[in-house]
This record gives structure tokens, C-alpha cells and sequence, in this order.
């Protein structure tokens, strides 16, 4: 699976920005697909995460400020980020999970977007 992500870039404090996730076809089964962050120096962390039945889990750090959205009959994910503060600032990264013919789960991971917010 291949992960294009884009929607990044640089807001102002209290601004919104959307991303998008587009999963190409492949001969995996995509189960989840979600958004997660890293700062330099830190641990990559979940951001949002949709599964195939509608599931959503998200960071209590971005709980009622961001919103995750899929399109499944284009394999595409948006992460909806309003309020954003300048600790929102990192870089994003999309994640789908795919369930090969033996069930078997595998991560993949789509190139990061950086999402600056600052003054």
C-alpha cells in the first residue's frame, strides 16, 4: 500500500488546516487508517485513527479540535485540525493497516507533512 499524503503547512494560532491521506489499491484489505505526529526528539504519536467499521479514536490532546473523516470507496482518510495551538506543531505522518489473504496485519506508512503553527 502507498500512502500520499498532503494538506500541511504553516497557520496562525486558532487556524485550521485538513489533511489528506490517499491509499493506493493493493492487494490488501486496509482495516485503519490514521494520522500520527512526531516532534524532533520525541516519540511518534497517535493523532486519530478511523477503522473499515467506523471506529475513531483520538489523542486527548486534540479531542474536540480535530476531526478524522474517510472516504472508503477512494481508500482516503482527512484529518479536519481547527483550533490548532503551536504544541499541534510537528511532523504528520498517515498510517493505514492492511490484512493480507492470511489475515496477517502490516503497518504502512506514508511521508510526513509538516504542520507548523505560529504567529
Amino acid at each position: 500500500v502507498q500512502l500520499q499524503a498532503s494538506g500541511g503547512g504553516l497557520v496562525q494560532p486558532g487556524g485550521s488546516l485538513r489533511l489528506t491521506c490517499a491509499a493506493s489499491e493493493s492487494r490488501f484489505n486496509i482495516v485503519a487508517m490514521g494520522w500520527y505526529r512526531q516532534d524532533p526528539g520525541k516519540q511518534r504519536e497517535l493523532v486519530a485513527a478511523i477503522t473499515d467499521t467506523g471506529s475513531i479514536d483520538y489523542a486527548d490532546s486534540v479531542k474536540g479540535r480535530f476531526t478524522i473523516s474517510k472516504d472508503s470507496a477512494k481508500n482516503t482518510v482527512y484529518l479536519q485540525m481547527d483550533s490548532l495551538k503551536p504544541e499541534d506543531t510537528a511532523v504528520y505522518y498517515c498510517n493505514a493497516v492492511g490484512r493480507d489473504w492470511e489475515l496477517a496485519l502490516h503497518d504502512f506508512w506514508g511521508q510526513g507533512t509538516q504542520v507548523t503553527v505560529s504567529s
